[in-house]
């Protein structure tokens, strides 16, 4: 049974001091000089387990702003598709989308904004958590222990998003309750001092006493542990360029992840948006949603553009695949298959009758929930409580296979192995292990990487971190820089190894300034 989060608003960094505690709390407007001793605030409401609960439960909540609108038909994960040119979209009426696809975002983009107020939404909440939590007696010390190891693992995942996304960034580790708090208006920290704080923060969740996999929703030490092998992979390259020192820490991470054996791939690609597989087997860490509390913001937003083949009413195509991008799939590769793979090119009249029509172009099966939408002889319920993916293990084998390649200087039987399982479950044959150099490994991983982690908000990472763009005609990798996204045709510049802040960020708080390069 899922975990319900609860609800709670969004924040930003100028707003942290008040509405941090709007999180968990209900609010009291001040009519009267008199102090309500009803009134609760951050210091007399810690004061049993269950606010406890309630806190970490709030932070979980906050996860969702990723699928929080961005405007007319799109969503705030949109962003990180559009940039990657293995995406497009079907829809004119978002120009704030369209700006993304076209590369021609500013600061002003409400996606960007959405990005920067949700990510210090979560820190907000954790760091509350991790303040208050402590003073909490009696509680449970092993609950309070694990409480706490799930609040530094969200503050680092929100800032592993952020340092990826804009840099140097505004590093807060206590909660902004009042306007006279130093950290109000707080200035950028370098990129390398948010990575050491994001590493500080999973080792600490390590040593927290979490079970190694949570099928609640919850955050586990599987998931701890990948993160971390996340992180140090990206420390590896651009910008840190740690290199050699830290894809070994990364390999070593993966493998603690692939040795315990509590995660394991799914045999039939169908799972991996199975309702009920959600938390479980190959998926690690879930963004959770559930019908009734939050459903999922996905179906209708990457539905063919008004093809009426879904319970639901409004069919956007907000995000769909390039053209290019699906066609450069291997020859009998399961991922593209229709309704088996990763995509979609018939589905029934109205989400469960004949005739099946023929969409006339490929179209994301990865997030399709097919209790909401139908299935044939079925109607759908036009609701979903599907889970949205933020690690799984998949992920953790390429990225395992890809650290002891450039650790080894070449790869071992086990990455071999990774690398194997994958293309396998493709239904395609992986080349010996001896006909492979460094160099030629470390392509077919980058390629696995495309094909298989694609629609999952991690293509642009890994664009930015290795400064390469799969060119999905030769098959190869080409220089980020100078790189012709193929829906659109606009060529990546060095400003886009960054987004910019927002706009209405550096104007609240002037000590944000610079603006990130070639940003206006």
């Amino acid at each position: 049974m899922k975990l319900k989060f609860i609800n709670t608003a969004k924040l930003s960094v100028g707003a942290i001091v008040f509405v941090a505690l709007t999180n968990i709390l209900p609010g009291c407007n001040k009519y009267l000089e008199e102090n309500d001793p009803s009134n609760l605030t951050p210091d007399n409401y810690y004061t049993i387990p269950e606010h406890a609960e309630a806190s970490i439960a709030a932070a979980y909540s906050n996860t969702r702003f990723i699928g929080g609108g961005a405007g007319i038909f799109s969503v705030n994960w949109s962003m990180l598709e559009m940039v990657t040119g293995t995406a497009g979209t079907e829809t004119g009426q978002n120009t704030d989308l369209n700006n993304l696809l076209g590369l021609a975002y500013n600061g002003d983009n409400v996606h960007v904004r959405n990005w920067w107020n949700g990510l210090y939404g979560v820190i907000a909440q954790t760091n509350l958590t991790l303040e208050k939590v402590p003073g909490i007696n009696p509680m449970d010390a092993n609950r309070k222990k694990q409480i706490l190891g799930e609040a530094t693992f969200l503050r680092a995942w929100a800032y592993f998003y952020l340092v990826r996304i804009f840099g140097d960034v505004p590093l807060l580790t206590k909660p902004v309750l009042s306007a006279t708090s130093p950290d109000m208006y707080p200035g950028r920290t370098s990129k390398e001092e948010v990575y050491n704080q994001i590493v500080a923060d999973l080792v600490s969740a390590e040593a927290s006493g979490l079970p190694w996999r949570d099928v609640t929703g919850r955050t586990s030490l599987g998931a701890v542990k990948s993160l971390l092998a996340e992180v140090y992979l990206t420390m590896a390259g651009f910008p840190l360029n740690k290199g050699a020192s830290h894809y070994t820490l990364a390999a070593n991470k993966a493998n603690e992840v692939i040795a315990n054996g509590s995660f394991s791939l799914f045999a039939k690609y169908g799972d991996l948006h199975s309702v009920a597989q959600d938390n479980k087997g190959e998926n690690i860490f879930q963004i959770q949603y559930l019908v009734g509390v939050s459903e999922n913001p996905l179906q209708g937003i990457l539905l063919p553009n008004f093809k009426d083949i879904s319970r639901y009413g409004t069919e956007i195509g907000s995000t769909v695949p390039a053209l290019q991008f699906y066609n450069s799939f291997e020859a009998g590769d399961k991922r593209k298959e229709d309704t088996v793979g990763f995509f979609y090119t018939s589905y029934y009249t109205e989400g469960f009758k004949l005739p099946k029509k023929n969409l006339g172009a490929p179209y994301i099966y990865k997030h399709f929930d097919s209790l909401a939408h139908g299935v044939l002889g079925k109607e759908g319920t036009g609701q979903s409580s599907l889970n949205l993916n933020q690690i799984r293990y998949a992920q953790v084998l390429l990225s395992y296979a890809e650290a002891q390649n450039e650790a080894g200087g070449g790869p071992n039987a086990a990455a071999w192995t990774a690398l194997k399982d994958i293309r396998t479950r493709a239904g395609l044959t992986t080349p010996a292990i001896g006909t492979f150099s460094q160099a030629s490994f470390r392509e077919a991983i980058y390629r696995e990487r495309w094909h298989e982690l694609c629609y999952e908000n991690i293509t642009w990472f890994d664009m930015v971190r290795l400064r390469k763009a799969y060119n999905s005609t030769s098959n190869g990798f080409d220089n980020f820089v100078g790189y012709t996204l193929p829906p659109s045709g606009a060529k990546l510049a060095n400003k886009h190894l960054l987004f910019p802040l927002p706009t209405e960020e550096m104007k609240n708080n002037p000590n944000l300034k610079p603006q990130n390069p070639d940003y206006q």
